[in-house]
């Protein structure tokens, strides 16, 4: 039995090491002062590399890989959703434990103002998703986790307040940034923090408590909070714990943030990447057919599993309203979705057949 748990140690331990070792990360071209964006080369798994690089290029550049001679030009001609120019300077592989790629993005957005962002993005290189905060706990343990996380802000926040009143001479400004840390957001939940790992540590980052005009009087800036392996140990959920451990055992998953191929009126391939679920059940979700390549918004909600989807076709400026191509109406059966797609003109029904990627 001894001999049978070392082998096993041996085989997991130098598969992991290979995953690491034959996964690299490049510059995706074309590289320029404004283009430095991550690509994933992974010849252990090609599937595995095909969906990072698809939710990193959809998600950040509103760009289907291979579909455009320059997948930068929405976002560096503000022909995107947000119409902002959006910039990225710099990129890092952060050293985490093995199931994981942590990926650091660094860049400015410029629409009325400029804003420079930090952003991180984990992925579990097992099986290409990206990794949602809340399927790292216990579901008994979110609330625990945002607590603790909420109290070493609020330290934070009350200690420079503290600080600040302590001054013998105040300033207009110094009343100003006192007023920003007074009234600073707190209650954030997991599904609203960046996060990223290092080797035996999880770090959240919650925005800072100013604005982008108050952004030069708040010196604390990002909130960061930090988390050892062995201080969240016992709220790990057995996919938490897999995923750090460097087991090969994935488990389940939430919906959120997943890929999924398929087909309407089984003649139509398309893909669609879901967005986060908020907390009241609505998300987002974007899709497109697999030939044309023009990525489409979904939004709608779920519940007990079903999925009620809305495709908008136009913004009527007359009536001040979007104005419905499709509904969609289908239900999650494990890693399906089924259900129809409905013309809104016509009324006329075609099925819809997904299965996650």
């Amino acid at each position: 039995m001894k001999k049978y748990s070392l082998l096993l140690f041996y085989v997991v331990t130098n598969f992991c090491f290979a995953q690491q070792k034959e996964l690299a990360v490049v510059d995706l071209p074309p590289k320029t002062e404004n283009t430095v964006f991550p690509m994933i080369n992974y010849p252990l798994d090609k599937k595995v590399e095909e969906k990072i690089n698809l939710y990193l290029q959809v998600s950040e550049l509103e760009t289907i890989p291979n579909s455009r001679k320059n997948p930068f030009q929405l976002a560096i001609t503000a022909t995107n959703s947000y119409t902002n120019y959006v910039y990225f300077y710099e990129w890092n592989k952060l050293e985490t434990p093995k199931n994981i790629l942590s990926l650091m993005l660094n860049g400015e957005a410029t629409g009325a103002y400029s804003e420079v962002f930090t952003q991180w993005r984990n992925f579990d290189i097992r099986t290409g998703n990206l990794i949602n905060a809340i399927d790292l706990f216990l579901p008994e343990s979110k609330k625990i986790i945002e607590r603790k996380i909420k109290k070493v802000i609020v330290k934070k926040i009350n200690d420079q307040i503290a600080l600040l009143k302590s001054e013998k001479t105040s300033t207009e400004n110094d009343a100003d940034a006192l007023s920003i840390y007074e009234n600073c957001f707190t209650e954030y939940t997991l599904d609203g923090l960046d996060y990223y790992f290092e080797k035996d540590k999880i770090i959240f980052v919650a925005g800072r408590c100013s604005n982008h005009a108050m952004r030069a009087l708040d010196d604390l800036g990002s909130h960061v909070v930090d988390f050892s392996h062995k201080e969240l140990e016992k709220h790990l959920s057995s996919f938490g714990k897999n995923l750090w451990s460097g087991s090969k055992t994935v488990g389940k998953t939430s919906f959120d943030n997943k890929i999924f191929k398929g087909s309407i009126d089984k003649k139509y391939p398309i893909t669609m990447l879901v967005h986060g679920i908020n907390e009241d059940g609505s998300f987002s979700a974007d899709y497109w057919y697999d030939k044309e390549k023009k990525i489409i918004n979904w939004r709608g909600e779920i519940s007990n599993d079903h999925l009620s989807i809305i495709e908008d076709d136009y913004h009527d400026e007359n009536l001040k309203k979007w104005i419905p191509k499709a509904n969609i109406e289908a239900d999650i059966k494990g890693n399906k979705i089924l259900g129809t797609w409905q013309n809104y003109k016509t009324k006329k029904y075609y099925t819809l057949e997904l299965e996650e990627l």
